[in-house]
């Protein structure tokens, strides 16, 4: 459908209603702002069985299946969790506090940066050895950290505006996330455009934002790219935000006519409104040599292996690239555990529209390419060509590449590792580095330089960066430094509930191993397998009680929760 057979009429009486209500949502007082967060909670809890089901059944799989803990992970849990960020530190600020207690930013190597995870007792008790800090970009001060967080709350105001979200297919929140941060941290108004994957899910998010939908200050619309197209030229419309990949970003900002490329090379958009986006990339798990044992092999194969199954692959930031030591011993040992756990993982298809084509292109590209369990999981585990599809392309399901770079030496490794994650691979999304504590121990410089050296928006050490979609407390997207002309991963943060400005990166920090596993390789702690693993036997009902309990904490739902979480 073009946009000159389109009906608009529905869509211009979408926007008149939301920018009527825009000053309204401005002039809401804090105090009504917290309750409607507060009751906001329960109606997810409410319809948080269907939510997950829902999404179960799109993907093919039935209401018993494991996978279904993905389900209420990526859904009913991640909004609960970033409500309840939300609300921790808007709590903070009706009481008189400071958003950030003093401790929380500190300068470190000529650096500021803000310690964001664990915020709360429940944060250290439910994610013990988690956690997360925000680097700012160079320049920033401590004391202009602390002024800029929350700085719309604390006589910085935003002028009422409306803001079109471009929904997600993939991930049931990303929707329902990028809506809280407009109105909450950037104080606009939201018209949210269902993306015609994952429309199910409209008649629950206007449950569940019913208070909102009700005062005007939001509204939702089905449609495909022509009514995407035309909401984001709408005068009405102040901002875009969009989840999605960089072709959506350039067909929108430069269409698709012969007249696109012209446009883009002289910078002549067909929109020059603020525009945010999140785009992806071909994210990498960087895995340095070190003193692993039998168990750590496991553990770190089924860590990878989430990475990249977790919903067929059908992630921004799924691990798409395995960068390994070309001369350690144990990285066959390594790809053989991770072949295991493939082996074993139950079936399902890879559902997300295009996938059985990007698969067949790697199959193209590889005929020996292995493929594992039903059939859908492929491995490629020596990649030795840096132009291979797996490298430059994001895939967008269940495919994995291996590259391996040389280095005698971790230092040596991670150099190489560091400039081929950086210089080679697409996008800044997320990265991934495994690396054991007495590694790090033996090698801290070489292990901060790699840290600090990363240019992507989340780096998760011991830890799948796309943990960081999920927290809430740390800013989600791209490393700084993209533009419209060259999109790459997107441009802005969103989540980021402390409301940070001038970010640069997120770190995320996770214990190597499980308890009480822990105190063997030097790191402890007392989380066990994380119920967000692919392998975890107990993630449904570890995930459905957590849901209940992040959204109301009470000591007396600890004992089942944590039942649960041992069991996995």
């Amino acid at each position: 459908m073009t946009t000159d057979a389109l009906d608009t009429s529905l869509l211009d009486r979408t926007v008149a209603a939301v920018r009527a209500e825009a000053s309204s949502w401005s002039a809401t007082p804090l105090v009504e702002r917290i309750a409607l967060l507060e009751r906001l909670q329960p109606r997810v809890v409410a319809r948080a069985a269907e939510i997950a089901g829902a999404g179960s059944r799109a993907k093919g799989y039935g209401p018993d299946s494991p996978w279904v803990a993905e389900d209420w992970i990526g859904g009913p849990w991640a909004l609960v969790q970033n409500t309840a960020a939300l609300l921790h530190v808007l709590r903070r600020i009706a009481a008189g506090r400071d958003p950030l207690d003093g401790g929380r930013v500190r300068e470190e190597d000529g650096r500021t940066r803000v310690d964001v995870f664990p915020a709360t007792g429940w944060d250290t008790l439910l994610l013990n050895g988690f956690k997360a800090q925000v680097w700012m970009r160079p320049g920033v001060t401590a004391e202009q950290a602390r002024a800029g967080a929350a700085s719309g709350y604390r006589g910085r105001r935003s002028e009422p505006a409306v803001a079109l979200v471009l929904g997600a297919g993939n991930v049931a929140a990303i929707t329902a996330l990028d809506i809280l941060h407009k109105l909450y941290v950037e104080g606009q108004v939201v018209i949210a455009k269902m993306n015609p994957v994952n429309s199910y899910l409209r008649p629950h998010f206007e449950y569940v934002f019913a208070d909102f939908v009700e005062r005007g200050w939001l509204r939702f619309v089905d449609g495909g790219a022509a009514e995407g197209g035309y909401l984001t030229r709408h005068d009405g419309v102040d901002a875009v935000h969009v989840t999605g990949s960089d072709r959506t970003h350039d067909a929108i900002m430069w269409g698709t006519d012969e007249d696109a490329g012209r446009r883009r090379h002289e910078d002549l958009p067909l929109i020059a409104k603020p525009f945010s986006s999140e785009l992806g990339g071909v994210s990498p798990c960087i895995v340095a040599p070190g003193p692993w044992s039998a168990a750590d092999f496991r553990f770190q194969a089924e860590h990878i292996v989430t990475s990249k199954m977790n919903n067929s692959g059908h992630n921004c930031i799924a691990s798409q690239i395995l960068v390994l030591p070309r001369e350690w011993d144990g990285t066959e040992r390594l790809l053989d555990e991770i072949r295991k756990v493939l082996r074993e993982l139950p079936s399902r298809a890879d559902y997300y529209p295009g996938a059985a084509d990007r698969l067949a292109s790697v199959r193209a590209a590889h005929p020996s390419a292995e493929t594992h369990g039903d059939g859908f999981r492929l491995l490629v585990p020596d990649i030795a060509d840096h132009d291979d599809l797996l490298v430059t392309d994001e895939v967008f399901g269940s495919a994995l590449g291996a590259v391996r770079l040389p280095g005698a030496s971790p230092e040596a490794f991670l150099r190489h590792a560091v400039d081929f994650a950086n210089d080679t691979l697409p996008g800044t999304l997320g990265a991934t580095l495994i690396v054991h504590p007495r590694t790090e121990k033996a090698h801290r410089d070489a292990v901060r330089s790699a840290v600090a050296d990363l240019r992507y928006g989340t780096l998760g050490v011991n830890c799948w960066s796309g943990v960081g979609f999920l927290l809430g407390f740390t800013p989600w997207g791209a490393f700084p430094g993209h533009t419209r002309q060259d999109i790459g991963s997107g441009i802005g943060f969103v989540h980021n509930a402390f409301m940070l400005e001038d970010i640069e990166k997120t770190v995320i920090r996770a214990p190597f191993a499980p308890a009480p596993r822990g105190l063997v390789t030097g790191a402890p702690s007392l989380s066990p397998r994380p119920p967000y693993f692919v392998t975890h036997r107990t993630a449904l009902t570890t995930v459905e009680r957590l849901t209940r309990f992040t959204a109301a904490p009470s000591l007396t739902k600890l004992p089942a929760l944590f039942a649960a979480a041992l069991r996995g």
